[in-house]
């Protein structure tokens, strides 16, 4: 019996993605065979217009992993990106019917598994979709999983996050993955570049987080992230930078019980809340 659709934020229709396929951890097998020749372009496409807008823009990690992820045509097979990701970094994607819940989200990346949601948005939704689809997942996040320190940080979030659910802090945990590894920045020798997968697979959203001067850009610290609110249905106006992936990891090496304890007390900043330190 495969598990029940999942739900975050508000939506006026039920999530896609067939839940009937999942297994108790939520995970099923990619069902290649399905994807029709129309979806295969759509990722193309999808591909091709991101990779024009990388440069100046993106990680050099993220520009340098990128072709790791293999086939640019068609959409990958898992278990060809596992044969390289696995000897890499240990990590290794498994398919998902959609969104799924916190535990056996924290779980498998504390198992070193990444879940990629395994259909495709359609032509229709080129421009935006509501919910994360394979070129969300694959695009945006799998490249910097071959980067060891990256990959170590994702694993740490997940053990973190089991950790936070049985604090009942897991509201002030998702705003670090929301702040870093969604729509994080980085600080590198030519200038500001983004490694977020929200935004590396966002058209619009490249441009914004590096060159608008809209948003503000704040040092990523950890208190203040955790007491940010974010949007889901906009432009960050929002963003925390880093200087390289090992200071995140680093970030991440306490214990973070003291502090959601101690932030339990304090106001949250909105999303657009104004910061006298800027980045």
């Amino acid at each position: 019996m495969g598990q029940a659709p999942v739900v975050y934020g508000q939506s006026n229709r039920p999530p896609r993605g067939d839940y009937s396929r999942a297994s108790a951890d939520y995970t099923c097998p990619q069902d290649y065979a399905s994807y029709t020749e129309a979806d295969h372009d759509t990722y193309r496409r999808l591909y091709e217009r991101q990779c024009a807008l990388l440069p100046g823009l993106a990680s050099q990690a993220f520009i340098d992993a990128l072709p790791l992820l293999g086939a640019r045509d068609r959409i990958p097979r898992f278990e060809e990106v596992n044969e390289r990701l696995y000897q890499a970094t240990g990590w290794e994607l498994v398919g998902v019917p959609g969104l799924i819940p916190e535990v056996p989200f924290f779980t498998l990346l504390a198992n070193r598994k990444f879940p990629v949601t395994d259909w495709i948005r359609k032509p229709e939704e080129f421009e935006y979709i509501v919910e994360p689809d394979i070129f969300h997942d694959l695009f945006g996040h799998v490249p910097l999983l071959f980067n060891p320190v990256f990959a170590d940080y994702v694993q740490r979030y997940g053990q973190g996050g089991l950790k936070a659910e049985g604090l009942g802090a897991c509201e002030m945990l998702s705003r670090l993955y929301w702040y870093t590894i969604e729509f994080g920045l980085i600080r590198e020798p030519a200038g500001l570049r983004a490694y977020g997968a929200g935004i590396l697979s966002s058209s619009g959203e490249l441009a914004h987080s590096v060159r608008s001067p809209e948003p503000q850009r704040l040092p990523l610290q950890l208190e203040r992230t955790m007491r940010t609110r974010y949007k889901i249905d906009t432009y960050q106006q929002t963003y925390f930078v880093i200087d390289s992936f090992e200071q995140l990891f680093d970030m991440t090496a306490a214990d973070f019980a003291p502090i959601y304890e101690r932030l339990r007390g304090l106001p949250e900043f909105a999303a657009d809340e104004r910061d006298a330190v800027a980045a």
